[in-house]
């Protein structure tokens, strides 16, 4: 693995031209080693470091140098590196989405990672009202709201149980699986809901999210359980507060543990849906989704059957990582 030497100049959120620092920075780091600039973006806690390879196709970097910048003591810290690239040519869309998670995997998807995404857009000049993304799950569409706030349609749920994939036996109607009874490889038994958007999630409801759980046993044997999730699978664990609101603790593949996840609020909400934790809002209304890490805002809509998620991404910082 590639080491990385990170020399970082801090900046306001609301400055993103390069600063005197940054420059000196980044003339220092060409004297010395091949180096990248980056941009640090949160949604939520949710953190990720975001590249401009707008002229590019494919990332600048390998698995191996994200996982190595991901790296909190050893690197600039984040939960994943994401990707801003070129347009495919079929001129359906204006950019492209690819992200590394912070173990080197490639998911396909990141709910709060696409609204970094946008906001990193805009703040390098593509101020639109909306994108049109090409990403590994298909095409998503972010709209910057005036509040400062992010709305993603994040497209339509995946409920077919091979599809998600999952093993697990569809017990329920469009072949889902639906609080389905799972014993884990360490012997631990579970109802489990099974949604993909784009990526897999395994759904549990609890009564309670601090007794019901071992959150740092019990999120890694689901995530990895390969006999029952092939490709892995993210973990929501969630407790029903009210018809409108509800509380998530979530293990990400390829990440673990994680202040939010964008796509795992989307799978639940519909997931409490199809299992009648929660009723159907009306449309337009939406579920309010506590993460560790704040709230997103949730609405399946009836007419489509498209999910949409709205919640908040801001800049942490900006400067240059020198790679050696």
């Amino acid at each position: 693995m590639m080491k990385a030497t990170l020399l970082l100049s801090m900046a306001c959120a609301n400055a993103f031209s390069p600063s005197r620092t940054t420059r000196r920075i980044a003339s220092l780091a060409a004297s010395t080693g091949d180096s990248i600039e980056f941009a640090k973006y949160e949604g939520l806690g949710n953190d990720f470091i975001l590249i401009d390879d707008r002229d590019r196709d494919t990332p600048s970097l390998t698995p191996e140098q994200s996982e190595r910048l991901c790296h909190r003591n050893f690197g600039i810290g984040g939960d994943g590196v994401i990707f801003a690239l070129k347009a495919p040519e079929d001129g359906n869309y204006d950019f492209s989405m690819r992200i590394y998670n912070s173990d080197g995997s490639e998911p396909e998807m990141c709910g709060n990672g696409i609204r970094c995404f946008a906001q990193f857009l805009k703040d390098l000049g593509a101020d639109a009202e909306s994108y049109r993304v090409n990403t590994l799950a298909g095409p998503i569409i972010p709209v910057m709201n005036p509040d400062s706030t992010i709305t993603v349609d994040m497209g339509e749920p995946i409920l077919d149980g091979p599809k998600v994939p999952t093993t697990l036996a569809p017990n329920s109607e469009f072949n889902s699986v639906v609080e389905q009874t799972h014993i884990d490889k360490n012997g631990k038994e579970w109802k489990i809901s099974a949604v993909s958007m784009g990526n897999p999630h395994a759904i549990i409801y609890v009564d309670d999210l601090e007794k019901d759980i071992n959150f740092e046993v019990d999120g890694p044997a689901l995530e990895g359980d390969t006999g029952a999730f092939p490709a892995k699978t993210n973990v929501e664990f969630c407790q029903v507060m009210s018809p409108t609101h509800i509380k998530m603790k979530v293990w990400e593949r390829g990440a673990g543990p994680t202040l939010a996840c964008g796509t795992g609020t989307c799978a639940l909400v519909v997931a409490a849906i199809r299992a009648n934790k929660i009723p159907r809002p009306a449309e337009g209304e939406r579920v309010r989704v506590t993460l560790p890490g704040g709230d997103l805002f949730i609405e399946w809509r009836e007419s489509n059957n498209r999910v949409y998620m709205s919640g908040p991404a801001k800049l942490s910082f900006k400067g240059t990582a020198l790679l050696k």
